[in-house]
C-alpha cells in the first residue's frame, strides 16, 4: 500500500472518544479529527492548535492514523510520511 511498512500495524479498533479526547479534558476545540489505527486513540489535526494525533504518535511511535471524518477512508503513516488511500473499515464517528 503506497509505499507504507507499517500497514500491518492496522487494528480493528474501538474510537476512544467521539471528540479529540485531550482537547474535551482540556475543553479546547479542535478542526478535524483522527483516529489511531494501532489503538483507537481519537486526536485532533495538524489545523488544529494542539494537534493531539501528532503528539500521540510522538508520545507512542503509532505510525497511521485514518481520518475521524464522516465519508473520509483516507489515512496517514508518519514513519513513511506518506498518504494512504480508502483505509479498510468504516468511519463509525456519529
Amino acid at each position: 500500500m503506497a509505499n507504507c511498512k507499517h500497514v500491518y500495524q492496522i487494528r480493528e479498533v474501538t474510537p476512544s472518544a467521539q471528540g479529540c479526547e485531550p482537547c474535551l479534558r482540556i475543553g479546547a476545540n479542535w478542526v478535524q479529527l483522527r483516529i489511531c489505527e494501532t489503538c483507537g486513540h481519537v486526536g485532533c489535526c495538524d489545523s488544529s492548535i494542539n494537534k493531539h494525533a501528532t503528539k500521540h504518535f510522538e508520545g507512542t511511535k503509532h505510525p497511521i492514523i485514518k481520518s475521524f471524518e464522516i465519508g473520509e477512508d483516507w489515512g496517514w503513516c508518519y514513519e513513511d510520511s506518506v498518504k494512504l488511500e480508502k483505509l479498510p473499515g468504516p468511519c463509525i464517528q456519529a
